[in-house]
């Protein structure tokens, strides 16, 4: 018969493994010496300690699945309770206990972190619908839709939650994008309505240009002319592209008309010569218009030279191009002034800083009211609290007033 601390065989080659419940047999052993029969069944007790180890390992150094973690567990526990091996099976069944218990840790930290994820999300998507739905009343037709169309990635990356939770935040992130959307284009639907009603009042002045064009009635077709660009002035602007065609075509009909006056008159060239030199003094002094400082002094300063612009009469034609150009340079200079002031003074904007500033004084003279009740009383906490108070609301209405003396300035 032979011994080792963990296991015995006896004369007929039964081999036993000695536990804390007493001897269990887990095998025989005809085949050769009782001391290689130990060594074959401790060999298989390494084995079993080796997967034991490697599922220690994979627990603690591997982002193993919870549920393979104890399927895998489970196995190895039943292995131990009925190994045929040779070996200290209670400290390995203590190993999966300690196995047991780090899972049950593992799990709960895991469901623990996507709790906190998953509040963590609904926290940044809440944010996000909150935005939209803020940006959906925004007139800000350009920096609102960027913005709106960034809130759109910035959702997309992040994680789903439950289904009901996500749908129910998603519509109303989706409905103030609707919102927003809708009113964007009635606003511009309204633009293109305005824009094509000058359209079609420049087209009939376009019209009247052209059919001017050919008249040898100098002085009446001049007036006409010049009632013409009073009424394009106050049509207002069509779309770009068409403003610039038309344009084009009204002051080409005006330049057939005034080149063939010119052409019929080639025979006054002195008085034209002399027209010439007012026409550069006309010049110089609407070039001094400029940098435009006062828009509304620059319109009037240009207007009266385009007035008795008008009423020099014509210039030798190889000098006209080049007065034209001097000329034409500081009326677009102020129509780009005219464009910034309109960008400047938006009504819209004028109205949201006026009714801001109204809010933020009539506070600001209600808790001036209740600071001197309170000076008055004598109450200490109080004056300070409202002091604090006060000084932060006329801060903002400094800020305000200023926002709005840009509008007005």
């Amino acid at each position: 018969m032979s011994s080792e601390p963990w296991g015995r065989v006896d004369e007929q080659g039964t081999v036993y493994v000695r536990t804390a419940d007493g001897e269990r047999v887990v095998g025989s052993w005809q085949a050769g010496s009782p001391e290689e029969a130990l060594a074959y069944f401790e060999r298989k007790y390494q084995g079993l300690a080796a997967e034991i180890a490697l599922l220690e390992h994979r627990v603690r150094k591997t982002d193993l699945a919870t549920k393979d973690a104890q399927t895998a567990l489970d196995h190895l526990r039943a292995q131990v309770v009925e190994a045929h091996a040779v070996g200290d099976l209670e400290s390995l069944a203590k190993r999966l206990d300690t196995l047991t218990g780090e899972i049950e840790t593992r799990q709960n930290e895991r469901k623990l972190a996507k709790a906190k994820a998953q509040d963590e999300t609904r926290t940044a998507k809440e944010k996000l619908v909150a935005e939209a739905e803020q940006l959906a009343e925004s007139t800000q037709w350009r920096e609102a839709g960027d913005r709106l169309r960034a809130l759109v990635d910035i959702w997309k990356g992040l994680p789903r939650l439950d289904r009901k939770s996500d749908d129910e935040l998603w519509h109303r992130f989706s409905h103030a994008r609707s919102v927003f959307s809708k009113h964007r284009k009635a606003h511009f639907a309204t633009l293109d309505s305005e824009r094509e009603q000058a359209r079609a009042v420049k087209e009939k002045l376009v019209a009247q240009a052209e059919a001017l064009s050919s008249s040898t009635e100098w002085g009446d077709t001049a007036a006409a002319y010049r009632d013409l660009m009073t009424s394009w002035k106050a049509a207002g602007r069509a779309q770009r592209d068409a403003e610039e065609e038309l344009w084009a075509r009204f002051r080409s009909a005006q330049d057939v008309f005034f080149q063939a006056r010119s052409a019929t008159f080639s025979e006054r060239d002195a008085e034209q010569g002399e027209n010439q030199k007012l026409k550069e003094a006309l010049l110089t002094e609407a070039e001094a218009i400029l940098p435009i400082t006062d828009l509304k002094a620059a319109k009037v300063a240009l207007r009266g030279v385009n007035e008795r612009w008008e009423a020099i009469g014509h210039v030798p034609r190889d000098a006209k191009p080049k007065l034209d150009a001097r000329l034409n340079a500081v009326e677009r200079a102020i129509r780009e002034a005219e464009e910034a002031e309109w960008q400047r003074s938006n009504p819209e904007a004028r109205a949201r800083a006026t009714g801001m500033t109204s809010l933020l004084q009539s506070a600001v003279d209600k808790l001036q009211g209740e600071l001197e009740k309170a000076r008055a009383a004598g109450n200490a906490s109080k004056v300070a609290k409202l002091e604090n108070e006060l000084a932060g609301r006329q801060a903002l209405l400094d800020q305000a007033l200023k926002s709005l003396q840009e509008f007005s300035g």
